[in-house]
């Protein structure tokens, strides 16, 4: 490894900040629903009753699910009148899940199909 590259390496404790928020991120992605409500709300901003139709998730659940979603910084909200709309305020979260609707859903034999 050369002088140059070892700079660029983080440090274990970096690296250990990193997979806190890496595991934070994972975990809030592992639940069924709030997965599919994220897949929706990534492809463009969305108001609760268009998410409803859209996933076939219950009012309950998906106000718990944006609830937590809203916690963990991952959506925000914009109020239109009796209207409340999101959209995805996390670039991680997006990239996660480009990667895993590529990997799941591009339609083509891929795994989970």
């Amino acid at each position: 490894m050369t002088s140059e590259s070892k700079a660029k390496v983080p440090s274990v404790d970096a690296m250990r900040r990193s997979s806190a928020q890496a595991g934070a991120l994972l975990k809030t992605l592992g639940n069924p629903d709030r997965l599919l409500i994220l897949c929706q709300i990534n492809r463009g901003e969305i108001c609760v009753g268009d998410l409803e139709a859209a996933t076939g998730i219950g009012q309950p659940t998906m106000s718990q699910q944006l609830t937590v979603l809203r916690a963990q910084g991952l959506v925000k909200t914009r109020r239109d009148g009796k209207r409340v709309y999101y959209s995805l305020a996390s670039p991680a979260a997006s990239a996660v899940l480009l990667t895993l609707y590529q990997i799941y859903c591009r339609g083509d034999g891929a795994p989970g199909e």
